[in-house]
């Protein structure tokens, strides 16, 4: 492991691990399983991937494309996707069906649904997850709770109250959020549907991952079409883990010996990927404390241990971050050049951008940027996992300049 820092304030270890294998949980037929039943969904459709073309001359390499997931079922975020996929499992295993043999309206049949109806979901999340597991369980008429961290952002409490869930705003940070939902799924024999995982807690966070992969899998479709086979790079924010661990394990599989150079990019406060792969031990690590970033949903302290070890196995590099890097990555997206399209980011989508900006911009962040082999050469993919889903903080950042460059914050 070699780690670097500089002047910027990002902090970032650069893997020497050589991994033979391939995470079977995410290989091409799992995933092709998995977008095969999100397509069933009424109003699914691929999100868009952008091009930029005038940022990526301003920066110095070939492409960059931002798959948008701010369009995902019309719920600002990409969440609904592992949300959606877990529950039909889980509910598969309870009528006793294949999900290759089912599809979302067979849970919504008169027939099928009066067995389902009773039953109850639960979960914790800093926003976009718990709505996802909300619109699910509504769509098929079933009751959900949420339990949210302290501190979370009015508009996110209300858009899973008007998703149909019972809303708790706990006195909690994340981890321990999770775990009084946890906790309150074992008093009741309610469900929970949990975006991470821990040791005994394992099959259905795996579902929830699987579910990300759609998104991974339609940017490959639709890179082809503009000539691109795959990226040479790929960015991708890390909470516990649980959407990293996918993209990158579907990809792994996808481009067996030659997947791309992949960043795993986390905020300063809640960094703990950054911190488990700088332990070199091949341990996870926790964060403990208040997880103090304006990057919500990555504020999350302890690591997936499921997609901990793709990660672990597979990533190039693993970066921590600034808050700044993020606000900057919000009002670059939000302030196109040229001809770009003008992509609305929310805080946790935008950071690998604003990170890309700094390795490209500053004669600081030289020694990172050739570590990573980042050049005139790359095409670069990232994933806007929602859009402004805080609108009250995202025209603060965007319009008003909060957050700007500070290296000793």
């Amino acid at each position: 492991m070699k780690k670097i820092d500089n002047e910027t304030g990002v902090k970032a270890v650069i893997s020497d691990v050589k991994t033979d294998g391939f995470p079977e949980m995410f290989s091409e037929e799992a995933v092709g399983s998995v977008r095969k039943f999100h397509s069933s969904i009424k109003g699914y459709q691929a999100t868009p991937l952008v091009s930029l073309e005038g940022l990526s001359k301003r920066l110095g390499v070939s492409r960059i494309y931002v798959k948008d997931e701010s369009y995902r079922f019309g719920l600002n975020a990409f969440k609904s996707l592992g949300g959606t996929f877990a529950i039909a499992k889980i509910l598969c295993e309870k009528l006793g069906v294949n999900i290759k043999d089912v599809n979302f309206e067979y849970f919504k049949s008169e027939e099928v649904n009066k067995k389902i109806k009773d039953m109850v979901f639960i979960t914790a999340t800093d926003g976009n997850h718990g709505r996802g597991v909300a619109w699910a369980a509504s769509q098929l008429g079933c009751k959900s709770y949420v339990y949210m961290p302290k501190g979370s952002a009015k508009r996110r409490v209300d858009a899973i109250s008007e998703a149909g869930a019972e809303v708790y705003v706990t006195d909690l940070n994340y981890d321990d959020a999770v775990r009084l939902a946890n906790q309150k799924a074992e008093e009741n024999d309610w469900c929970l549907v949990q975006d991470t995982a821990w040791e005994g807690y394992e099959e259905i966070p795996k579902w929830i991952s699987q579910g990300y992969t759609t998104m991974a899998n339609e940017a490959i479709d639709q890179m082809k079409l503009d000539g691109v086979q795959k990226p040479t790079h790929v960015f991708l924010q890390a909470g516990v883990g649980a959407m990293a661990g996918g993209v990158l394990g579907y990809y792994v599989n996808k481009f067996k010996g030659d997947h791309p150079v992949t960043v795993i990019v986390e905020p300063h406060e809640a960094a703990c990927i950054y911190k488990s792969a700088m332990a070199g031990d091949g341990k996870a690590r926790n964060v403990a404390g208040e997880l103090d970033t304006i990057m919500a949903g990555l504020a999350c302290g302890e690591p997936n241990t499921i997609t901990w070890e793709v990660l672990r196995d597979f990533a190039s590099g693993y970066v921590s971050c600034p808050d700044y890097v993020s606000a900057n990555g919000m009002r670059i997206l939000a302030s196109p050049m040229d001809k770009d399209k003008k992509v609305i980011s929310g805080e946790s989508g935008s950071v690998g951008v604003g990170l890309l900006d700094l390795l490209m911009s500053k004669p600081e962040s030289e020694e990172l940027k050739k570590s990573l082999g980042l050049d005139e050469n790359s095409i670069i993919l990232f994933f806007n996992t929602e859009g402004d889903t805080d609108p009250k903080n995202y025209r603060e950042i965007v319009h008003y300049g909060k957050y700007p460059l500070n290296v000793d914050k």
